[in-house]
């Protein structure tokens, strides 16, 4: 990406890295509240129109100056990150993509006046649809480690019980044919969810396309080797390979060229 615009990221990636950590470097549930009040503090006084005297701030900052950005997706990753240390399992997929949109597709709404500097007013659906769907696919990756080191089940309990795939199974680790068609109810939603990124792919600045386009292939390429690893997500670390990664960018290329 262009200097100006890939040095926005960055500062935006600080910011929710920040969080984050907040999070999960914290010990305790207090800690953990204090860590993101404090953060909430300084986003408040940094609304108010004083800059706190810290890099992520003051880049932050210059990126308000420069784009068309609003604060309100930076306060929805906060509320996300307070869902985390308040936890409790989605009961239904609307729950699962509510808790995505406040985790994921909020970074989406703060990236998007920095990739469709024209038309980010129109694309606000396709930014929330671009980072559910990569919630949902890192849910799918780590189904056994979220059960296994942080005790937290992403996968909905009405999908769970419609394809009688029960906490013991999960806990046994059991992959049968009642866990695919679990995986593969939310595979499908993030697939389609990527399809409508795709198709809007032309609204964001030409200098962001390749970027965009990429970045949702490759993590579409994670459901891809779940599935030819046997669909086991838990006792292995599926992700898309380098070779695939540079397949994906040339290909990428090709389909870009073509529709530019």
């Amino acid at each position: 990406m262009p200097e100006a615009k890939a040095k926005a990221v960055y500062a935006i990636y600080a910011f929710c890295r920040q969080a984050d950590d907040s999070i999960d470097e914290a010990s305790t549930a207090q800690e953990q509240q204090q860590a993101l009040k404090k953060i909430k503090g300084l986003l408040e006084e940094f609304e108010s129109g004083h800059v706190p005297d810290l890099p992520v701030w003051r880049a932050l900052k210059d990126v308000f100056d420069t784009f068309d950005l609003s604060l309100q997706p930076f306060y929805d990753q906060l509320e996300g990150q307070t869902m985390d240390y308040h936890f409790k399992q989605p009961e239904t997929l609307k729950d699962l993509e509510q808790y995505s949109y406040f985790v994921a597709g909020s970074v989406g709404l703060m990236l998007l006046p920095i990739l469709a500097i024209k038309h980010h007013q129109e694309l606000t659906e396709t930014a929330i649809s671009l980072g559910i769907a990569m919630q949902i696919t890192n849910i799918l990756r780590d189904v056994g480690e979220d059960r296994r080191e942080i005790g937290r089940i992403y996968l909905p309990r009405e999908l769970m019980d419609e394809m009688n795939y029960s906490d013991r199974d999960l806990k046994n680790q059991m992959i049968n044919p009642s866990f695919i068609a679990l995986w593969e109810r939310l595979a499908k939603r993030s697939e389609q969810l990527y399809q409508i990124v795709k198709q809007d792919l032309t609204k964001f600045d030409q200098d962001s396309q390749l970027p965009v386009l990429v970045s949702a292939n490759v993590y579409a390429g994670i459901l891809e080797a779940v599935r030819k690893n046997g669909y086991d997500c838990f006792s292995k670390r599926n992700k898309t390979s380098l070779i695939k990664k540079l397949c994906i960018y040339r290909d990428a290329k090709a389909v870009l060229k073509v529709s530019n």
